[in-house]
């Protein structure tokens, strides 16, 4: 066991760059793809991923120094500090936890599979640095690193359930056929998505309201076009960051936001050519073992569903809306900051389940950022203990950290809430009985509709 967790140790440290290809490629072997083929898979989807990270660093290099000069320039003042999603992820794969997420959530994921619990086979392990952060927080309230492995795994499995369900979407709304996102991070805010677009069906005069990126590009023409669109919510950021004068940081802030909404699809697509011959080999392998209807979708980074215009558009215009409600949010104690860049990852699967419509998925951003504030704010406490736990370098003179993402994950903060209501055994049986009782509900689901 030691050395199946020192070989994921190593794995994963390499970045999902260098992990994804890997991982591909042996993948695309074991289900029977020649050589050359599964090579040329892998490789392609490292090409995918590292065009993504760069377009995404890129993002964060510029959107970044601007959001956190709108920071300074409202004068915000609040005693947490957001450190930013890398720092999540390294503190929660330094805990006795994130040791042991990597062999968990594979078995859990094999597990399911074998039960027809579950139609998603994860091949993108690094981001189960997710549950291990929701573990990590239970493990440290319980003082136990079982129940926290409990957490991790039940947070997994909920995630792989709405994975399944949300599929088909993105397969419509985002062209991704084959793939499913069990992503711990945007998938959280599927459940608050569906509720409030439920709640907005029933609104007189909202449920009307429609705003639809490919009717309105085609209304607006150039103007509507993505790399014009970023463009100019680029030059309104900049503006706001830095003064309508300040011509040297605004246009290029301008161009590059352009650039980001014309280059994410790009690699997507990049990845998704990769990745075909290996969902085609999957869906080959599993009709001759299994049943001829079933179907198993590839699992992967959240990432590859950037491309879709209304997700980094509405992404972007929140950005200076998420420094007002940190403002106006009652009991709001984090300054949001570096995770800013994150927001478009909110919105994944909120684009699609608001059907791509803007305006909606716009209300449900605001609804999630401000409870997110508030649960960033939560959090921040057993966040930072979980930071000095890992030796995690603090900021001089801050009281707590927390980030946007991990750190206002709605399904972390449902865990770490029923353990502080119920105590361990108790947050154990509840948090247990709703889990299992959707992968049951998902086997079910999956039955009818083989």
């Amino acid at each position: 066991m030691d050395g199946v967790i020192r070989f994921f140790d190593i794995l994963s440290s390499l970045g999902a760059s260098v992990m994804m290809p890997v991982i591909i490629t042996v993948f695309a072997l074991l289900l029977g793809t020649g050589f050359g083929k599964a090579i040329r898979a892998g490789l392609m989807v490292g090409v995918g991923f590292v065009g993504l990270n760069t377009i995404i660093v890129l993002l964060g290099a510029n959107l970044g120094p601007a959001a956190q000069q709108m920071v300074q320039n409202v004068g915000l003042e609040l005693n947490t500090i957001d450190v930013g999603w890398p720092s999540a992820a390294a503190i929660a794969f330094g805990t006795k936890v994130g040791s042991l997420i990597i062999p968990l959530g594979i078995m859990i994921n094999l597990l399911m599979l074998f039960a027809r619990a579950t139609e998603t086979m994860i091949v993108d392990i690094w981001n189960y640095w997710h549950f291990a952060f929701t573990g990590s927080l239970v493990a440290i309230l319980t003082g136990s690193t079982g129940w926290g492995l409990f957490a991790a795994a039940m947070n997994m499995i909920i995630v792989l359930v709405i994975a399944d369900v949300t599929a088909p979407l993105f397969e419509e709304y985002n062209g991704l056929s084959g793939v499913s996102l069990p992503h711990g991070f945007s998938g959280a805010y599927a459940p608050i998505a569906w509720a409030v677009n439920k709640v907005m069906d029933h609104i007189p005069i909202i449920q009307s309201i429609d705003v639809d990126a490919g009717k309105l590009e085609k209304k607006l023409g150039v103007f509507g076009e993505p790399i014009l669109m970023g463009t100019l919510i680029g030059l309104g950021i900049g503006a706001l960051a830095y003064g309508i004068g300040d011509y040297g940081r605004i246009l290029p802030l301008a161009i590059t936001m352009g650039a980001v909404l014309v280059l994410i699809p790009k690699m997507a697509q990049i990845l998704m050519e990769g990745l075909t011959p290996v969902s085609e080999a999957a869906k080959v392998f599993l009709q001759k073992r299994f049943s001829t209807g079933r179907k198993i979708y590839i699992g992967l980074d959240s990432a590859v569903a950037l491309g879709h215009p209304v997700t980094l558009a509405v992404g972007l215009i929140l950005t200076p809306v998420t420094i007002l409600l940190a403002l106006v949010v009652p009991g709001n104690q984090f300054i949001p900051f570096a995770d800013l860049s994150s927001i478009p990852f909110m919105l994944i699967f909120v684009v699609p389940i608001c059907r791509g419509n803007a305006f909606r998925t716009f209300v449900v951003g605001l609804v999630i950022l401000s409870a997110g504030l508030l649960i960033a704010t939560g959090l921040a406490p057993l966040y930072t203990q979980a930071a000095m736990e890992t030796s995690f370098q603090m900021p001089e003179g801050v009281k707590y950290i927390s980030s946007i993402c991990d750190g206002a994950n709605p399904l972390t903060w449902t865990f770490v809430t029923a353990v502080n209501l119920a105590g361990s055994t108790g947050g154990a049986a509840v948090l247990g009985a709703m889990s299992l009782g959707l992968a049951g509900w998902n086997r079910y689901r999956i039955g009818r509709k083989e």
